[in-house]
């Protein structure tokens, strides 16, 4: 979710970092006391979190793009919901699907790699071996959309801007950051806390950078309808709240001819239509006012585009596969809810979802059951612990439940009938267990005689009420009384933000290489803090000790291993009914496009995409011919 030699500072380093000659009578000290030296890793183009970078410097464009994809034409989109901001790095407000086009970072990721970064508004770097530092060297040629240069000191305002105003994940993602510094005239330095934090070099490059001279004229804690200055290759041309928003291509943009932009960013125009039924957008896209649509309801890719556009070939229906890690997409219990404080009690509800039937007749047989917080990847645990994993473990043993060394991970499984009759009877033992009873009917505690129950909170206009519906049909069946509450988009933001639900269906996406996102996710610092991804509310100690480890490992080996012990304690701890995942990409398109014959492993993206000027000349032509035939018939 990256030259080699060892030489002296440059004077305007940060304070406490040594001079040239300090740097040589230290050396020379260390040598003396037969301490390794550190190399000094002078001025590359890019930093892998493990190994070293995928593209050589010099490289001129990425694998899975087109370098010679000519730019032009436009693109319509749709959108869900409605928005009320452009300002997406603070935790208030619905910002714009297109907020974050024209906001850039120092550096930028490729898709094709675990976890790499190459230069962007960074043009080159420098830093230590142990990584205890980086300096990021800013290319000359970076500029806002006003014309002025992107400067050290807009980095260093974007960062303390961000961790003292911006979303609560971004304190999280950088709490090992000692000092931000400018450096040089185009160098800033962010220099790392003790310990090691592999991650932190690479992770501060993904620091959203800000315009200091537009915003010290606006307060950035509010939202805004002002599209704000940005650096990036698009810019807001056009919108209307809660309508619409449109992009145009930045054609002057300083780093069009950048390795990492070639072959990117290739429509003129996007423009990103909202619709708060996604029922109404399919037809949308069927109608041809939506270009691209990536469908996430399996009935409607199954059953909604038997249409003549798909039947001609104009509208395509395409699966494209990918090997991203699945997100955990899940029904998550509000841990700060007193009825699912007990662990048998979260179990037992687990056993009310009968996946098998509702794949077979809900899904089409289209997913697969998720049962790893890092799944369809090597992040994922299996089996029972062994070898280096075991070895993580095994320290904390006495502060697990036993399943984590006893017991692989499975969901409950059902014979698919829609009968789950040795489940239900499985999750009722359980409660019995946790001190409820059935009385009238009704599923009681036995002390208080209170009735059990909860409310789930989905949002209005989804796909999900007629997924639950045959849970609650099941949880009846315990005398457990689940309510259904669909809420509109204000509402189901702000109740996620103030943790006002019992349970809820969302998900966390992981990358390739886990790290400090792993605090907002599920840290104990992060539980009771609001808007943080830490949803269930969940704390353990024994967690935060391994997601420090995870963070400080050295080898993709040692990371892949510190992963999967999390993945089986977090399962060890049932916060979370899995739910399921697809390993592809669902998309429609009108036929007017063309994309690379390469698809990373991240999967395609329409960032890759171009306008076709011959096939959109032939639809065209297609359809008019088509609609004349139909009117003379």
């Amino acid at each position: 979710m990256m030259g080699m030699m060892l030489l002296g500072f440059r004077s305007g380093y940060p304070n406490g970092l040594l001079t040239a000659v300090g740097v040589i009578l230290a050396l020379v000290t260390l040598a003396s006391s037969s301490v390794a030296e550190t190399r000094i890793f002078e001025r590359v183009h890019a930093i892998a979190m493990h190994g070293a970078p995928k593209y050589p410097a010099g490289f001129t464009h990425f694998d899975y793009v087109n370098p010679d994809a000519p730019k032009g034409g436009s693109l319509r989109l749709s959108a869900s919901g409605t928005f009320d901001s452009f300002n997406a790095n603070i935790p208030k407000g619905n910002p714009a699907t297109a907020s974050g086009l024209s906001t850039e970072s120092l550096m930028t990721s490729s898709a094709d790699e675990a976890f790499t970064y190459y230069g962007l508004i960074a043009e080159t770097i420098t830093y230590p071996e142990d990584r205890s530092w980086i300096t990021f060297h800013l290319n000359p040629k970076a500029r806002w959309h006003d014309g002025k240069p992107i400067t050290p000191e807009d980095v260093v305002f974007s960062f303390n801007t961000l961790l003292e105003k911006g979303r609560p994940l971004y304190r999280y993602y950088y709490a090992n950051v000692e000092e931000v510094s400018v450096t040089g005239e185009r160098d800033v330095t962010f220099r790392f806390s003790a310990g090691v934090n592999r991650e932190l070099a690479l992770i501060v490059g993904q620091l959203p950078i800000l315009p200091k001279h537009y915003w010290d004229e606006r307060d950035i804690t509010k939202t805004t309808l002002e599209p704000p200055l940005g650096s990036g290759p698009y810019r807001i041309a056009d919108f209307e709240a809660g309508r619409f928003v449109e992009v145009e291509r930045v054609t002057d943009y300083w780093g069009k001819d950048l390795p990492v932009k070639r072959g990117i960013n290739n429509f003129d125009r996007i423009r990103y239509d909202y619709y708060r039924d996604r029922t109404v957008a399919r037809e949308a896209v069927k109608a041809g006012d939506i270009d691209y649509f990536a469908e996430n309801l399996a009935k409607a890719w199954a059953k909604d585009y038997d249409v003549p556009a798909v039947r001609r070939g104009w509208l395509k229906r395409e699966s494209i596969p990918d090997g991203k890690v699945a997100p955990m997409q899940a029904f998550i219990y509000n841990l700060r809810r007193p009825v699912f404080q007990d662990v048998r009690v979260r179990r037992a509800l687990a056993y009310a979802l009968d996946y098998e039937w509702s794949n077979a007749n809900l899904f089409f047989g289209q997913y697969t059951r998720t049962r790893s917080f890092f799944d369809n990847s090597e992040l994922a645990s299996t089996g029972l612990p062994q070898g280096r994993e075991l070895e993580i473990l095994e320290p904390f043993r006495d502060r697990l439940p036993e399943e984590v060394f006893t017991e692989p991970y499975f969901p409950p499984k059902t014979d698919g009938s829609g009968w789950p009759r040795a489940n239900l009877l499985k999750g009722l033992e359980l409660l019995s267990e946790a001190g409820y009873e059935i009385r009238d009917m009704k599923l009681v505690d036995q002390v208080t005689g209170q009735p059990f129950r909860f409310e789930i909170m989905l949002r209005a206009g989804g796909s999900f009420r007629r997924i639950v519906l045959p849970i609650q049909r099941n949880l009846a069946k315990l005398g457990i009384d689940m309510q259904i509450r669909e809420v509109d988009d204000a509402q189901y933001i702000n109740r996620i933000r103030n943790r006002d639900y019992d349970m809820i269906s969302l998900g966390w996406q992981q990358s390739d290489s886990p790290g400090n996102e792993q605090r907002s996710y599920w840290g104990s610092g992060s539980a009771d803090q609001p808007s943080s991804y830490n949803y269930a509310g969940f704390k353990n100690e024994v967690v935060d000790e391994l997601i420090e480890q995870l963070i400080a490992a050295e080898s993709r080996e040692d990371l892949i291993a510190h992963t999967r012990a999390l993945d089986r304690i977090l399962l060890a701890h049932h916060f979370v009914i899995p739910g399921w995942y697809l390993s592809s990409d669902r998309v429609l398109y009108w036929d007017k496009f063309s994309r690379p014959a390469v698809t990373p492993k991240n999967g395609t993206s329409i960032s890759y995409w171009w306008f076709d000027e011959a096939k959109a000349a032939a639809l065209a032509e297609a359809r008019g011919k088509a609609r004349r035939q139909e009117a003379t018939n």
